[in-house]
This record gives structure tokens, sequence and C-alpha cells, in this order.
């Protein structure tokens, strides 16, 4: 996941740049930003660098299709960065220009000063703005496909846990009763009944099942106070202690993620987070 686009980029970092170097292209399959003509520049008085991109333009200092879309620079297909760049107004760009290309995510990076021709000729990136590329690069974060498993207890699964399926309702809505799946912290969605929301990454491998009926079965776990459990109907006479079924040589046990927190754990207050 890239820090932004480049225009996003450009006003993140205009302020790390101001002083530093004259202009800066922050290339971007999406919308590549220009330094001195977008708002972050003009409101620190960067001057006009007389620089022309390829692509159509937007708004001041964003442009769209600079590129196709890619594997290299900034999404794109480019290699030499170079290539989105026209020719510099000579009525306006000065020899020394410093200009810094940098993709969104901070793997391709390229400093170059104009020469008395006004093109751009490559150097080293000055150590006052290697800073600024790292960073970029190390606001980048890896992205993740996770799946999100929907469904709702029914019926005749409530009527297993209380001998009035609709006080298990209620008691999840006043937070008696803590929903999990597969040990996995749970969205419970509004309106009636008990619907549920679960990230499937943070459940337990092979935790899914499936029935002729159709049907897709979850692991679903509801988790209270004994005195509650009695107060809602429940079988309390079926009760077993946690340690009779730990020692049932025949049951599978799995292995719940460090990262999920217990049922019991104490919910944070909102004046905590």
């Amino acid at each position: 996941m890239r820090v932004g686009c480049g225009s996003a980029t450009i006003g993140m970092f205009a302020k790390q740049w101001f002083n530093k170097v004259d202009e800066v292209v922050v290339v971007d399959d999406h919308i590549t930003g220009v330094l001195s003509e977008h708002q972050a520049g003009k409101l620190l008085g960067i001057p006009e660098t007389g620089i022309k991109l390829q692509g159509r333009r937007s708004t001041p200092g964003r442009y769209f299709q600079v590129a196709e879309p890619g594997t290299a620079w900034g999404g794109t297909n480019i290699q030499d960065p170079l290539s989105i760049l026209k020719d510099f107004n000579p009525k306006i760009a000065w020899p020394r220009l410093r200009l810094l290309m940098v993709s969104t995510t901070g793997e391709h990076y390229a400093y170059f000063e104009l020469d008395e021709a006004l093109r751009p000729v490559e150097r080293s990136l000055p150590a006052s703005l290697s800073e600024s590329v790292a960073r970029i690069k190390e606001n980048c974060e890896p992205a993740l496909s996770t799946v999100l498993f929907m469904a709702g207890a029914g019926g005749s699964l409530r009527a297993g846990v209380t001998e009035n399926p609709v006080r298990l309702t209620y008691s999840v809505r006043d937070a008696l009763t803590r929903v999990t799946c597969g040990g996995a912290p749970v969205y419970v969605w509004p309106g009636g009944g008990i619907t549920f929301m679960v990230d499937v990454t943070r459940m337990p491998s092979n935790a899914f099942g499936y029935v002729p009926t159709p049907a897709l079965v979850a692991p679903i776990e509801f988790t209270l106070k004994m005195a509650d459990y009695a107060g809602l109907g429940g079988y309390v006479g079926e009760v077993r202690s946690l340690s009779s079924i730990l020692s049932d040589e025949k049951r599978r046990h799995v292995v719940a993620r460090d990262d999920n927190p217990w049922p019991f754990s104490p919910v944070k207050r909102q004046e905590d987070l």
C-alpha cells in the first residue's frame, strides 16, 4: 500500500522538501504530483520551474495518464522517469535547477540538475533528500487481502443455548454475552437476531464445515458469566467445566491465535482508546 497518490505525497512532504530542492515530481499511475504547481508548493512560495509533463493535466499540480499501468515507477510501465517529461520552458527554467523524481512507494527515485541547455543530468541523491525518500518508503504498508465472513446465529442454534432463544439475543445486545467465531473477535451487526462478521484470517485453519442442507458452517462461541447464563434460562444442568472438556482425548484441539483477545478480557472503554 503506497503512502498516497502523487498529489497526496506532495501535500504530506512539501515542507520536508522546502529549500532543499527546486522541483519534485511524484510519479504515480493514478495521479502524478508536481510540487511547484501544487497548492502545497504555492503556500510555501515555491516559484514556477517551467516543467512540463506528459499526460492529462487535472487541477494544478495533478496529472493523469502520464504512462500506462505497470510494475515499474509508481505502478506505471516506465523505467526512465525522464520519459514523462517534456522540454522545460526556457523562459522560466534555469541552469542547475534541482529536480527530485520519486515514486509513491519510495522504491524508485532519481535526482537531476539542469545543465546549461536545460537538460536534466542525473546526480547522486543529496543526503538532505534521502531522509524524505526513506520516509515515503517507511509509510508504505504491505497490502493484504482480507476475507470477511458474515453469518447469523439461527433459531435452532440459539435454542441449543437457552430454552428461550430470544433471551440470548438480548444478552448479546446488552453486552452480557461475548460472541466469538473460532476464538476470533466479531462485529455484531445492528438489528434483530445475532448477525456477525469476522475476519477469516484470525480464525483457526480448517475452521469451516459444510452440511448438505446446503449450508456453510462456522464455529461460534458465547461467553458469559454463570449467573447471567442461568438468568437467561440456560441449561445449567448440562454445564461442564473447561478442564473436563480439555481432557477428552476424542476432541480435536485447535490452538487459538495469540493476538486474539480471550473472551474474558475486559472491554476497553472509549476514553482508554
